[in-house]
């Protein structure tokens, strides 16, 4: 029979936990090295190929799992033994940027922005540009747009939304069906788009007023899933899995891009090159954003925004306060549905065709990680996000010399699911709240002063 601990021995394994040796580190780390090995080992260490009789063969991959094995040995190993000598220390120091600063900052990230096509031309030539600005440059603002509009939802609001991608679809295919049937411009299909995806907005909302937490999120979710299904099965509407294709594109006043006469390079007598069309879409796409960003920072400021706060914060206490929550959650999905709206019709433009491919789930939960990494109601943690994970993403083509670590069928872009996993989990231990967990405060007494969100309790919606 073993005998019960004594308050020596419990003084001791505490001593352990709190200062763990070395021993106690490398035996921890083996345990996760070898839980990496049982999982990687069904789902990483035997990949199908094609041989040249056109037979399905398995090959097995022992040197990636070994790799990914050691890795999570060193990882487990470092965070082991530095994890309690490091504890009480900040990551980031909080730093007070005053408003003179913070005006000029600013003013060069948006210098920076307006110059950014120029920038890519100069350092990378017109065939390198092209990539830049298409992929990394367009395709990351897009992102910050819809992260902003879901942020009005999630982050101001409080409501979680898990299927905010409907709203980013009706808008693509209101836009794509409007210019195609009836022949309007798009200038005239964008805010069509905004108003179609924030009357479906209200739709939603009406159904989830009494719901909350978890219970929105399903209800959110399946609705994310109808209009998808919608899509795929109403054949004659939509195209189903054809999608919609030949979608006219933006001109500029008039003016397609395009090697034609009438074309915007000859009308200006310049060279045509495709480069044309992509920096007028970053710019329009940049505006769009831009606005987003400044309607949102001035709704927070007027009575609904502090009502979509006090909401996120405490519903009973919001009600109390003779707020009406049926307004307040509408208008919040509403707007950010129409920001949504906007961002698909851009979409549709942009890509000249749409599919319901492009609206999966997966959109959905990568705008929520966008707000939630970046920290719920912060804009430009937000924008930082929305940078790492897509730019990030966009940064695994780039990596071609690990072909010649793990060989010439290795492609890094299989694996960015599990990089965003465990980006994740690393926020969630060292940042719970977000890159951003400050919040300046929309009304203040004579000096304003940020909040930490360590301080700031938030709602289930």
């Amino acid at each position: 029979m073993r005998p019960l601990a004594g308050p020596q021995t419990a003084a001791a394994e505490a001593q352990t936990a709190a200062h763990p040796t070395l021993g106690f580190a490398i035996l921890d780390a083996l345990k996760t090295g070898a839980l990496v090995i049982g999982l990687a080992t069904p789902i990483v260490l035997l990949e199908t190929r094609q041989d040249v009789s056109n037979r399905l063969v398995l090959e097995p991959r022992f040197g990636l799992v070994v790799a990914l094995a050691a890795t999570a040995f060193l990882m487990r190993l470092a965070y082991t033994l530095l994890a309690p000598r490091l504890e009480g220390w900040r990551i980031v120091p909080a730093i007070t940027v005053p408003d003179v600063w913070a005006g000029r900052l600013r003013l060069m990230a948006l210098a920076l922005l307006i110059a950014y096509p120029f920038i890519a031309l100069a350092l990378a030539g017109k065939g390198g540009a092209i990539k830049w600005i298409d992929n990394f440059g367009i395709q990351i603002l897009i992102y910050v747009m819809l992260g902003w509009g879901l942020n009005i939802v999630v982050g101001l609001a409080g409501l979680l939304d898990l299927g905010y991608v409907a709203f980013y679809a009706v808008g693509a295919y209101s836009s794509a069906l409007l210019a195609k049937t009836v022949g309007l411009s798009f200038w005239l299909c964008l805010p069509l788009a905004g108003i179609f995806a924030a009357l479906w907005g209200i739709l939603l909302g009406f159904p989830v007023l009494r719901l909350r937490g978890d219970y929105l999120a399903i209800v959110t979710l399946a609705f994310g899933e109808i209009i998808r299904l919608v899509l795929i099965n109403w054949v004659d509407f939509t195209g189903g899995y054809a999608g919609i294709s030949g979608i006219p594109r933006p001109t500029f006043f008039g003016l397609p891009f395009n090697a034609s006469e009438g074309g915007f390079a000859a009308t200006f007598g310049l060279e045509f090159t495709p480069l044309h069309r992509l920096v007028f879409l970053f710019y329009l796409i940049l505006a769009l954003a831009l606005v987003t960003n400044a309607a949102t920072i001035r709704l927070r400021r007027l009575p609904i925004g502090r009502a979509w706060e006090a909401l996120r914060e405490d519903e009973i206490a919001c009600r109390s306060l003779g707020i009406d929550t049926v307004k307040t959650k509408l208008t919040a999905f509403a707007i950010g549905a129409m920001f949504g709206g906007f961002g698909g019709a851009f979409f549709a433009a942009r890509q000249g065709f749409i599919s319901p491919e492009s609206f999966i789930f997966m959109e959905s939960a990568v705008i929520l990680a966008i707000v939630v990494l970046g920290g719920m109601g912060s804009q430009i943690g937000v924008a930082i996000a929305a940078v790492a994970m897509i730019g990030g993403t966009e940064l695994l083509r780039e990596l071609d010399w690990l072909k010649h670590v793990f060989g010439a069928g290795f492609d890094p872009t299989q694996y960015r699911m599990l990089l965003f996993g465990l980006a994740m989990v690393a926020m969630m231990i060292w940042k719970p709240r977000g890159l951003v967990s400050t919040r300046s405060p929309t009304i203040f007494l004579r000096q304003r002063k940020s909040i930490s969100g360590d301080h700031v309790k938030e709602g289930h919606g």
